[in-house]
């Protein structure tokens, strides 16, 4: 149609272009399309000259104007599109430029096509350096954003990058992380591909297999795509392709049945009813541009009488297809003549279906978006009118320059275009359902908006059916994902998505799903049993409640008691003989030292704290000195006594009473001094073990200074070692003077004790240090009153005959 401006529009209205074998001898034929046309891709191109019609009956938009347009059928192929860009670029053929006035109706402000993005490549690279402006309403390959190569190039349907981003979003909402890939072998489809997954590699999705397709392919190829996705383990396949190779890979998929598979469709094949009659891909889910609705498009599309059609090849070829008759005098096809009742309103075909206008919408789009940039360039608006100067010539430049800024709203659709002559990306979730009647629709489930904040982008709004019309997701992963607990490890050789679950390390814990790695307890927590949370290690002490400490505790008292109930009976007795003859005032200091020795080790029981950690080393010190400087008070005395029975000997003199107590308190003055600078230079204190054990905490007390701990044992030693020396060497004296020997008995019993205590002390973990500490300590304390004062006490209740001062002084009998 001629007018005062011309847009060119290109569609793929056939699917394939004569192939002709040349042998550069005679002239080729012009390029032809073959094969059988598109109905959809026919809606396409009628849609575009209803809107030039529309514009051209409008008065707001260039009003007194008047739009021409020429439709050309590239065949979906390059060298069709290669040579119509070129043809476009030249100007129209003369015989469609029948009009002789100055305007320019010879001349190509835009072009609205191609409908394939490799096709819109071709045709980008011829535009671009005439700058002529190309508007394409199905051309996604995100390629095309690069103003630098395709500085021409518009469109008003998103770029793939951002369906690749929303498909690897959705794959990834419903935990699919194993999924198969097939796609066009194009730029669509290879360009797309790579879009998705640079994506899912980012949402952590792994891909078993990545297949390239075309439809002109042999069919070994495409049958060994087929078997590809019939043996692999991924159900989930994701699919960016165009509905032409689509439609062959799934006819060869229907010929042998294979395992269910979860189909995920970009935009191109998922909205085409065309692909509706494969059941086995029911529950395939997907994204398609918005809906829309054009008033008035059903009723120009329906609007064909048979002189229209006949003037058409196009149109009679497409009325001749689907009622299967010829119109007039066309060839022979073996088709009987088309009588007059053929009527295209009971026609259900894609070019009549207008129940989900979305690409059509972008053709509709796509037209006015020049329009508006035409207007922009002739008219102007003075004072509450516009005027428009139809014999104003301008370039195809000045259109492409006022494209670029270009924004209005149609039927309530925005249109503007970024830097890189892309729209706003708005989809919406597609899902393939099952009618009752066993047919397939279209559903709209949900939306995504690409210019929203990340995470809220997608919204589904109604429940989805997934494969053989299942409610619930099918899973699609290489490895059931790890529970809390165990981290992954990943398999040699394979994806990161196929691991293998293995358990935390003790005293390690994951709380995540497929968590990479574990990590520790905080110091003083330890994991649980199924290592997934961490809890505080249980406290231990030696407790009073517990049965070891009970016992303990049990034989310290009574120790005491018993010490009690000796020095009882000692001074119930003490005008005895044989109380009197052993030093009654040192059995006395003896008998109270044992009972502190006894009652300090209830010190070392219970928690421990500041003054009690101080207190238990302390006073163990230094009643167990007391108590060893009796004894030794005692030893020297029975040497005395022996020697000042001797002929002229003075020495009980020299140490009498006085010269006793002076030694006691002497030796145990040192031991105070010795503990005073242990406590004021670095005394013992509570701590915290968490090193003995890992699982529990040991509530025991620090040393501090060791030196000082040492020192206060080893002086013990020295005193114990001492004794016994002297003790043996009273060992002969005669029998009446026998405490010599028990005091020889209970230091060797002392020192025994004490020799096992030390690598015991060492080696023993946690609570039972302490327990071998205070075993030590009653130990030594039941083996010195039971060997000195049991014999006299025994002696005292049962035995009074030889408590007698006649017997003490009887003399050794050899």
């Amino acid at each position: 149609m001629d007018g005062d401006y011309v847009i060119g529009g290109v569609f793929s209205i056939h699917n394939y272009m004569y192939a002709e074998r040349h042998d550069f001898s005679t002239m080729p034929e012009p390029l032809r399309c073959t094969g059988s046309i598109d109905s959809r891709e026919l809606r396409f191109s009628r849609s575009m000259a209803f809107a030039i019609e529309e514009i051209n009956d409008s008065t707001n938009l260039l009003p007194g104007i008047r739009l021409g347009y020429q439709i050309y059928d590239s065949c979906a192929s390059v060298p069709m599109a290669v040579h119509l860009a070129f043809q476009l670029s030249n100007g129209l053929d003369p015989e469609f430029n029948t009009n002789n006035n100055c305007s320019q109706s010879g001349m190509v402000m835009a072009v609205v096509g191609e409908s394939g993005s490799t096709p819109s490549i071709s045709m980008s690279r011829v535009f671009g350096p005439f700058n002529i402006p190309q508007v394409s309403h199905y051309a996604t390959c995100a390629c095309l954003s690069n103003k630098q190569q395709y500085p021409s190039f518009f469109r008003t349907i998103p770029s793939d990058q951002f369906q690749a981003n929303a498909l690897a979003r959705l794959v990834k909402h419903f935990g699919w992380t194993w999924i198969g890939a097939v796609r066009s072998d194009s730029d669509y489809g290879n360009n797309g591909m790579a879009s998705f997954l640079d994506a899912a590699n980012k949402e952590g999705i792994c891909v078993e297999y990545s297949e390239a397709f075309y439809r002109t392919h042999p069919r070994s190829k495409i049958q060994r795509v087929a078997d590809v996705i019939r043996r692999s383990t991924a159900v989930v396949v994701v699919a960016f392709a165009a509905p032409g190779d689509m439609r062959i890979l799934l006819e060869e998929l229907s010929r042998e049945p294979s395992p269910p598979r979860q189909w995920i469709g970009s935009e191109a094949w998922v909205t085409d009813p065309g692909m509706l009659r494969f059941n086995f891909c029911a529950g395939a889910i997907g994204f398609g541009i918005q809906q829309s609705v054009i008033p008035g498009l059903r009723d120009f599309l329906l609007d064909l009488s048979p002189t229209k059609v006949a003037a058409s090849p196009v149109l009679t070829e497409f009325w001749e297809t689907e009622f299967n008759c010829r119109l007039g005098k066309s060839a022979g096809t073996g088709k009987s003549l088309c009588d007059g009742t053929e009527d295209i309103q009971t026609l259900r075909s894609p070019y009549t279906d207008t129940s989900q206008l979305r690409i059509t919408n972008m053709v509709y789009k796509a037209v006015y978006a020049i329009a508006h940039a035409i207007h922009n360039a002739v008219c102007h608006k003075t004072n509450s009118t516009t005027e428009c100067d139809k014999f104003t010539r301008i370039e195809s430049e000045q259109v492409l320059t006022q494209l670029k800024t270009v924004s209005f709203s149609q039927n309530g659709y925005d249109v503007s275009f970024d830097a890189n002559g892309d729209p706003v990306a708005t989809y919406e979730l597609i899902n393939w359902q099952k009618r009752e009647s066993g047919s397939i629709e279209l559903v709209t489930a949900g939306h995504y908006n690409a210019s929203l904040p990340v995470g809220q982008e997608f919204h589904i709004n109604r429940n989805l059916t997934w494969v053989e019309g299942s409610t619930q997701v099918p899973m699609s992963v290489c490895t059931d994902s790890c529970p809390p607990g165990t981290r992954k490890v990943l398999q040699k050789g394979k994806p990161s998505c196929c691991y293998d679950c293995i358990p935390c390390p003790e005293g390690d814990i994951s709380n995540a799903t497929d968590s990479p790695d574990c990590f520790p307890c905080p110091q003083e927590f330890w994991p649980n049993a199924e290592k997934n949370s961490c809890f505080p290690k249980p406290v231990e002490y030696l407790s009073y409640h517990e049965v070891l400490g009970i016992i303990l505790a049990a034989f310290s008292v009574g120790g005491a008691c018993l010490a009690m109930i000796t020095a009882a009976v000692f001074f119930r007795h003490k005008t005895s003989p044989i109380v009197r003859a052993n030093n009654s005032e040192l059995s006395f200091l003896l008998l109270f030292s044992l009972t502190l020795c006894f009652l300090c080790s209830l010190t070392f029981m219970g928690v421990p704290s500041v003054w009690s950690c101080m207190l238990r080393h302390t006073a163990f010190g230094i009643t167990f000195v007391l108590c060893i400087s009796c004894i030794l008070g005692k030893t020297i005395v029975v040497l005395m006594a022996f020697k000042a029975t001797l002929p002229g000997s003075s020495v009980m003199k020299w140490f009498g009473p006085p010269q006793q107590r002076m030694t006691v308190v002497f030796f145990t003055f040192i031991q105070v001094l010795i503990c005073t600078v242990w406590l004021v230079v670095s005394p013992p204190f509570p701590m915290k073990n968490l090193t003995t054990y890992k699982e529990r905490i040991i509530l025991e007390c620090a040393l501090g200074s060791a030196i000082g701990f040492w020192a206060v044992l080893g002086y013990i030693g020295l005193l114990a070692v001492f004794c016994f020396v002297l003790a043996v060497l009273a060992r002969k004296l005669p029998d009446n003077f026998n405490e010599a020997k028990l005091i020889t008995f209970s230091m060797l019993i002392f020192c025994a004790v004490w020799l096992t205590f030390i690598p015991a002390y060492v080696s023993s973990p946690g609570k039972f240090t302490v327990a071998v500490e205070i075993f030590a300590i009653l130990a030594s304390s039941f083996g010195l009153i039971l060997c000195i004062y049991a014999p006299k006490c025994f002696i005292i209740l049962f035995k009074p005959e030889k408590n007698t001062k006649k017997h003490l002084l009887n003399k050794y009998q050899p």
